[in-house]
C-alpha cells in the first residue's frame, strides 16, 4: 500500500510519501499535490516534525525505506550519524563511509537524499564553511542549521 500526505512546515508544504508502513520521501511539495487520508504513520511523522521545529526533538525514529544504490545507502546512513547541531564537510562525509577520495560522489548521494530533515543532509557544508546547495534551498538550510544551533545552547 502507498500514499502521500502533506505536512505544513515553516517552509511551506512538504510532501510525505510512504509505502507499506515506511516513509520513502519527504521533500518540498509541488503545487497541486493531492494528499490521501491521514494514518498512524503520517500522524507519527507529523508529530515528530512538529517537535523538531519546536526545538524539542533531535532525532527521528519513524520507519524509513530509502531506495538507492549501495553507495547512496552508506552515505545516507552516515548522514544519520551526524549529531544534531553539528555539521560535516563533503570530505568528512566521504571519510565517514571509508572512501576519502569520493567527495564528489558523496556530494551527489547527499543531493539525492529522498528524506529531507530526518536524514539530515542539511548538516553537510563545504570545507570552507560555505553552505553549498540544498534541495529545499539555501534559506531553508540556513534556518535548519540555526534551529539546531539554538537547540544546543
Amino acid at each position: 500500500m502507498k500514499g502521500t500526505a502533506v505536512y505544513h512546515s515553516p517552509f511551506g508544504k512538504m510532501q510525505l510519501d510512504w509505502e507499506d508502513g515506511a516513509v520513502t520521501a519527504l521533500h518540498l511539495a509541488r503545487d497541486g499535490i493531492c494528499a490521501g487520508a491521514p494514518n498512524e504513520l503520517t500522524a507519527l511523522v507529523f508529530r515528530q516534525l512538529d517537535e523538531y521545529f519546536a526545538g524539542t526533538r533531535r532525532t527521528f525514529d519513524f520507519p524509513c525505506r530509502l531506495h538507492g544504490t549501495p553507495f547512496q545507502q552508506r552515505v545516507w546512513a552516515a548522514l544519520r550519524e551526524i549529531p544534531y547541531g553539528e555539521t560535516r564537510s563533503y570530505k568528512q562525509l566521504a571519510e565517514a563511509i571509508g572512501q576519502p577520495n569520493a567527495c564528489r560522489a558523496a556530494g551527489m548521494a547527499n543531493h539525492a537524499n529522498p528524506i529531507l530533515i530526518a536524514v539530515p543532509c542539511h548538516r553537510i557544508i563545504c570545507a570552507d564553511g560555505s553552505l553549498g546547495g540544498y534541495a529545499g534551498g539555501t534559506e531553508m538550510k540556513k534556518a535548519l542549521l540555526r534551529l539546531e544551533q539554538a537547540g544546543r545552547a
